[in-house]
């Protein structure tokens, strides 16, 4: 599919918006010499299928914008006959809005009134962003802001690669015997972290991977003891850890997460049905997820599940067995995550070479997450979106009241710095005006450790004012 149009600097809008339509679509922006009004054509199969011209009357340039996505979307919905719940937004945060008119003293009526008719989003996904930005701002309101940091500390291992996984990730097999250099090269980052922000609090640390439970007990204890020796963890919220796969969970790990103030870890079976795990790659059965959670209960009273919806070849009624078995479970948070196929991962692939096996979203899928999360007592405290999103819908996190990740508010809506330590990890500097900086490490392994004086360096030059 081919996008014609005539002011480049809206190529990436465009183009997010096209992709919305048409996901599995490869979309390619051209550039048409055009002047005057702005002009924006969709071929197809060598076949027009529609165009536009908006003429800009010297608005200032978002509200211009805003007005060529709502054209380009009614001329996308009128060819398809797709509704999108988010409208035109197609950015990855859309609580940013609500959250800002909020702080703003704006109503709740004056929000819907304004996402409705500037991005056309749908009642369904309006209640939703108010409500989450909401929740999002009382939990805010009890961290230190700019004046205090998180850390996430990337663990880049896993027992073996999913099909849909996008992240670092390493088979654990054959990094076993470098762990232990990892680890150092990881307190080498921890000291460096110590000494520039040891005026600052930590609000929250995560652990995420890769899988970071493919981390062997007496590894976890030297990690934490280093950050407890060089870190002051007093006023810390949230300590979590990614236990991720069933198949590396031991009750010795368990033991050593609980010993070293780990309050929060995540269980993610992703679905329920069996055929589904094998063919995503997922090396442990259902019952082997079963037998986790309920070691992991013995230990922690706030246990997330993850979860996917749009897998391969998923109906209605698998998801809605994976939703009632959870269920079951009753654990204290929920995070659906509807998927997004990444070219960097081995599902895009697979479904261009399997073009009868389909990954969709259905209405009755997003009725059925809700339902279970108030079957649990849970409410929405975050959500955030992605490019190619299967079905343009959304990733949403309920919880119990408290059990709340800190962390995913905090990443999501970027007003706090996060030092990110590890492989293929990036930090981010907030400053008191919301301006953001980043810096990342380098994701492969070995030369991350090779260069890990560089990517402490990299960090000091991000922090240098």
């Amino acid at each position: 599919m081919k996008i014609y149009i005539s002011d480049n600097s809206f190529s990436y809008d465009m183009h997010s918006l096209t992709k919305a339509f048409y996901p599995r679509e490869d979309v390619e922006i051209c550039s048409v010499d055009e002047t005057g009004d702005f002009l924006y054509r969709v071929e197809l199969a060598e076949s027009m299928l529609g165009e536009i011209s908006v003429k800009n009357e010297e608005e200032e340039r978002p509200k211009y914008k805003n007005k060529i996505k709502r054209s380009v979307y009614c001329l996308l919905s009128d060819i398809t006959g797709k509704k999108l719940p988010w409208g035109t937004l197609t950015g990855i945060r859309p609580t940013k809005l609500p959250m800002g008119m909020l702080a703003e003293g704006k109503s709740d009526e004056e929000i819907f009134e304004f996402l409705r008719d500037e991005y056309l989003v749908s009642d369904e996904k309006i209640e939703l962003a108010i409500s989450i930005a909401k929740k999002e701002l009382g939990i805010i309101e009890s961290l230190h802001g700019t004046k205090g940091y998180s850390i996430y500390i990337g663990i880049p291992f896993c027992p073996t690669t999913c099909l849909y996984c996008s992240f670092t990730s390493n088979a654990i097999s054959k990094w076993k015997d470098k762990v232990d250099d990892y680890i150092e090269c990881l307190k080498k980052e921890i000291d460096y972290v110590a000494d520039e922000f040891s005026d600052r609090i930590i609000d929250t640390i995560y652990i995420g991977g890769g899988t970071p439970t493919t981390l062997l007990p007496y590894q976890f204890d030297e990690l934490f003891d280093y950050i407890r020796e060089k870190l002051d963890l007093s006023y810390c919220k949230e300590i979590t850890v990614e236990a991720g796969r069933p198949d590396s969970i031991t009750e010795e790990k368990l033991e050593s997460l609980k010993r070293n103030g780990v309050t929060r870890i995540s269980v993610n079976p992703q679905t329920m049905n069996e055929d589904t795990l094998r063919l995503i790659g997922r090396a442990h059965t259902v019952e082997q997820f079963r037998d986790a959670f309920h070691l992991a209960r013995k230990y922690f009273d706030n246990i997330n599940t993850d979860l996917i919806l749009g897998l391969p070849g998923e109906s209605d009624d698998m998801v809605k067995y994976t939703f009632d078995e959870i269920g079951k479970l009753a654990p204290d948070s929920i995070t659906v995550h509807s998927m997004a196929i990444k070219r960097a991962a081995h599902m895009d692939e697979y479904l261009k070479a399997h073009p009868e096996i389909k990954s969709e979203i259905t209405d009755y899928m997003m009725e059925a997450q809700m339902i279970c999360a108030k079957d649990l007592n849970m409410s929405p405290y975050y959500l955030y979106r992605q490019k190619n999103m299967t079905g343009n819908y959304e990733n949403t996190g309920y919880s119990s009241e408290g059990k709340e990740g800190i962390y995913n508010i905090l990443i999501m809506e970027e007003i706090q710095t996060i030092v990110a330590l590890g492989a293929g990890t990036v930090t981010k500097r907030v400053y008191g005006d919301g301006r953001i900086e980043r810096c990342d490490n380098v994701k492969d392994v070995a030369l991350y450790m090779e260069k890990i004086d560089e990517m402490i360096e990299r960090k000091r030059k991000l922090f240098a004012d």
